[in-house]
This record gives structure tokens, sequence and C-alpha cells, in this order.
């Protein structure tokens, strides 16, 4: 809500708006993730067909996209974390376990200390290596998805559905502007593009990978949020401890049993450990990839010569996402994510058109059917989501991209591989 028309139960087909968004955006991930098994996602895909200038764009879209997402998971994260630990008698001090900044008013907390060392933990993990990383994401996803059944059955039981009216007390426009928001979590299938590198078959599994991703998610979502708001009335989850872990207050507050809320609030956290972990992973992939381009600075490519991952990247994207997660709630980052996303994926759809007519013998392990209408359906639908986004997200994201082109015409356009085609010229 907050100044926003609100979706409320009809949140359910917000989520099932954007999933049909996403799908075609996900076929053209996936045709030029087939293509081109790169590590850096939209990024170089955006290089391989549109050229430097919108590689640059791009790729700087997508450091904001990843950041922002990644600091709204570990603001959630914080929440519930908070509601565990009380749950067991520890209560965690509000000055550190808060938003600094909530709703464009100061709060009086110092810093959320949980969001942060989250992040920091999973850094560490990081920097070892992509094995050890993706064998403790596998063990995480297998207790969240455990937890989610756990909880559409306790849950389901406690449903009412006088709670699920009016089911859309905004009309479509309350659907659309909920789908804006909730865009971000649909990320992931940008994450499965960034480990191109680092497949056995990218041709294969990377196309298998976006396009599953995109099933399973959408169906455990809309489950949650039918579920969840069937519980309570969704104006509960406005503000405070309702607000901040959604799920944990229901639960306790309809009085269930504290076993069963104990396994779906920790299946919660590891669902968002395994994001953190994943999205992290992506977003220094991407700088690793602009960084041997030229685009960055070269400490950004640097490999470990042990673990062979790029420390550099990993460790500034953790005090990027670390520290912002300490100071702002969930909100403000849920936004910017989302522009910067849907923005990404408006230009992967398009790459995909020009590639098409520019190099149409060029072998495809995956073909986006009806071309140009898929690609060209997919950014009509992100750009509708787009204007379901506050006038303020907007300027932030102007300003981001400014600020962007200006280290571009600056360092990046002087440093990058075609910096001495064009001297030579």
């Amino acid at each position: 809500m907050h100044g926003r028309p609100p979706a409320g139960p009809s949140i359910a087909i917000s989520f099932l708006l954007v999933a049909v968004a996403c799908s075609f955006a996900g076929l053209c991930y996936a045709e030029l993730a087939s293509m081109i098994p790169i590590a850096g996602s939209a990024y170089t895909y955006s290089y391989a067909t549109l050229g430097e200038i919108f590689a640059w764009i791009i790729g700087w879209d997508l450091i904001l996209e990843y950041v922002v997402s990644n600091v709204a998971v570990a603001v959630g994260f914080s929440g519930y974390a908070k509601a565990q630990l009380a749950a067991f008698g520890l209560n965690l001090p509000d000055k550190w376990s808060s938003p600094v900044w909530a709703s464009g008013q100061w709060t009086g907390a110092y810093f959320n200390l949980p969001g942060f060392l989250i992040v920091f933990i999973l850094t560490l993990l990081l920097v070892r290596g992509v094995r050890e990383s993706a064998e403790a994401n596998n063990v995480m996803v297998a207790i969240k998805i455990g937890a989610i059944l756990t909880f559409l059955v306790v849950g389901g039981m406690l449903v009412h559905p006088v709670n699920w009216k009016p089911f859309a007390p905004s009309g479509f426009g309350g659907i659309v502007t909920g789908g804006a928001i909730v865009f971000f979590t649909y990320i992931g299938f940008d994450s499965v593009s960034t480990a191109a590198e680092e497949c056995k078959a990218p041709q294969r599994d990377l196309p298998f990978g976006i396009i599953a991703s995109l099933i399973i998610c959408t169906v455990l979502y809309v489950g949650v949020a039918v579920v969840l708001l069937g519980m309570m009335k969704y104006t509960t989850f406005v503000s405070g401890p309702a607000a901040e872990a959604p799920v944990a207050y229901a639960m306790q507050y309809l009085g269930v049993h504290p076993v069963f809320r104990s396994i779906i609030v920790v299946g919660a956290l590891m669902g968002m450990i395994s994001s953190l972990l994943v999205f992290q992973y992506g977003q220094a992939r991407i700088w690793y990839a602009m960084s041997r381009d030229g685009l960055l600075p070269k400490f950004f490519s640097a490999v470990h010569p042990k673990f062979k991952t790029p420390p550099w990247s990993t460790w500034i994207a953790c005090f990027a996402v670390g520290i912002p997660a300490g100071l702002v709630d969930i909100g403000d980052a849920a936004d910017l994510s989302n522009i910067g996303t849907l923005f990404a994926f408006v230009l992967v759809s398009l790459g995909v058109v020009f590639l098409r007519r520019r190099q149409p013998e060029r072998p495809r392990a995956f073909r986006v059917p009806f071309v140009p209408w898929f690609p060209l359906i997919s950014v009509v639908l992100c750009g509708g989501l787009m204007t379901g986004l506050t006038v303020i997200t907007w300027i932030r994201f102007v300003v981001w991209l400014v600020i962007g082109l200006c280290i571009y015409f600056i360092f990046s356009r002087r440093h990058s591989e075609f910096a001495k085609d064009r001297i030579s010229d």
C-alpha cells in the first residue's frame, strides 16, 4: 500500500501476471544463453547484439538490480531471524535489528546488524568456490521447499474465505501495481544465466534451468499468497511486525503449534539465504565480465590463485549490499530492483529480434517461437509493469543511469577492448 493502490488477495493474480511477462522474457534469455554461454547474463547478451554502449547501460542497470534486490532479501531475513529468535526467548534489541530509514523517516535504530552479517558470512562461502556454494545452496533449497509445503498444509487449515473479500480492492490497477512491486522475486532465472561459463552443458542446461525455475516459482508464490491472505486480512500486513515477517506473524497470532512455526520460519530463512547466495554470486560475475571487457577496472576480474573465484568483485558486492541492508527498509530496495530488472528484460527481448535479423544462420540450441511477436509481447508486458512503479522510483533510476553514462564516457569508453580500434580510426 503506502500511497499505492493495494492488490489485496489479488496479489496472487499479480504473481501470475508477472509470470506471464517473465515467461516471454525467459524464452528470450534461454535463446541468448544457449547461443552465448559466457558469464555476465543480459550484459553479455547486450554486448553481442546491441553494442558496447548498450552493454554498459544494461550492465550498470544489472548492478543496481542485483544490489537492491539482495538488500531487500537481507532486510527480510533480518525480520524473520528476529521473529524466530524471539520464539526461543532471545529478543534482539530493536536498535541493532531494524532499518535506520523506513517509510521516508528515521526510525531511531543504529544499524540492522543481522541483515549485514548474513551477507558477510555468505561472501566468505562464495570466495571459497562455486562447488562449495552450490552444495550448500542445494541443501537450503530442499529445506525451503519442504517448509513451503508444510506452510501450505498447516496454513491451509486456518484459511477463512471471508479474508479474501474484497479479492481485488483496487481492481486491475492494484493488480498491476502489485505485479510491479513483487517483480524482483522472479529475477532468479537471470541468475541462472550468469553461471554460463561454469555449466557442463550450457546449451542444454541453461534453457531448461531458466524455464523450470519460472514454473516452479510461480506455483509456490501463488500458493503462499493465497493461503497467507486467507489466514488474515491483507490490511494486517501493512506495517510493524506483521510487515517485517508476515508468515511468522500470522502463524503466531493464529496459535499454530510452535514446532510447525519453527519449521516454516527456518525454511523461510533458508530460502532467503539461498536467494542471497545465488544473487551475490550472479552480481560478482557481472562485475567480473564487465571488468574483463575493460568497462570496469581490471581488479574486478582478478581471480584467486587457489579458489579460482573473483575475490575483489565478491567482497565489494558484499559491502555494496550489506551496508544498505543495515540502513533501509525492504520497500525502497524492492522498487529500485524491479525497475532495473524490467529494463533488463526489455533489452534482452529486443536483443533476440536484432540478432535474428543480423545473424539468422547462427546456431541456436534453443529458439524463441514466433519471433518477433513473442519478444515484442515481452517488451510490452515488462514496459506495462514499469508504469506501476512510483515517480520517485523512476527518478532514482534515471539518476542512476546518468551517473553510469558519466562513468562510461570518462573511464569505460577509454579502457574497453574496443578503445584502441576507436583511436586508430
